[in-house]
């Protein structure tokens, strides 16, 4: 059985926008690959944390930094063949202000704990969804147009890191949008969207 590290954030762990909520095993993106892979001999690892960043800390919502707790959770879901990483949204709040190269550098280091972890794994970095226009006026204040520009960014950036890590990678938005509830959450069309795209590129990494 080979197993699957899902690690990201909110969208990984499928809040329902607008809401508190968490969408159902069937709907969110990891569930789907996780039912499409299952009788080939996958695993789908959920590691899905809301608020979570590539490397800075929240000073309003403990154990947020991904780099802390990504060695930890490599640890402890080993041997690990395959990890999906999909972070970078909630580094483009107001409170961190920085660019998407910055962001950048918080994926290498994010990359770079997984290859020291487990060197033989394949990694598909995901770039994220848009976050969506004026989401910052009556939906998520944490945000602003410059959060949003940023967002729009990260695709670039992440297409050079994995061409220089030898990785593979996804644009998210590619394929889906922020839901019009919350203009930042995948809704269960975009859930399933990605979770084909991610299918039709697993197939191309494993041959399955």
């Amino acid at each position: 059985m080979k197993q699957i590290l899902c690690f990201g954030d909110s969208n990984t762990y499928g809040l329902v926008p607008g809401t508190l909520d968490r969408y159902d095993w069937n709907t969110r993106w990891t569930g789907i690959v996780g039912e499409a892979l299952a009788g080939k001999g996958y695993r789908v690892i959920e590691e899905g944390l809301c608020g979570r960043t590539t490397v800075f800390d929240d000073p309003f919502r403990p154990g947020r930094r991904g780099s802390e707790l990504l060695p930890v959770i490599l640890e402890t879901h080993s041997p690990v063949d395959i990890v999906i990483l999909m972070l970078g949204t909630n580094d483009c709040k107001r409170l961190y202000d920085v660019s998407e190269d910055v962001i950048g550098l918080g994926v290498k280091k994010l990359l770079s704990q997984i290859r020291d972890a487990v060197p033989v794994a394949k990694i598909l970095l995901i770039s994220p969804i848009w976050l969506g226009e004026d989401v910052w006026k009556g939906y998520d204040p944490e945000f602003d147009a410059h959060s949003v520009e940023v967002s729009k960014n990260l695709k670039a950036v992440y297409q050079q890191i994995a061409v220089e890590e030898q990785i593979f990678h996804l644009a998210a938005s590619d394929y889906a949008a922020p839901a019009k509830e919350d203009r930042e959450h995948l809704d269960s069309q975009g859930h399933k969207a990605l979770a084909q795209a991610i299918l039709d590129r697993l197939a191309l990494m494993e041959n399955i």
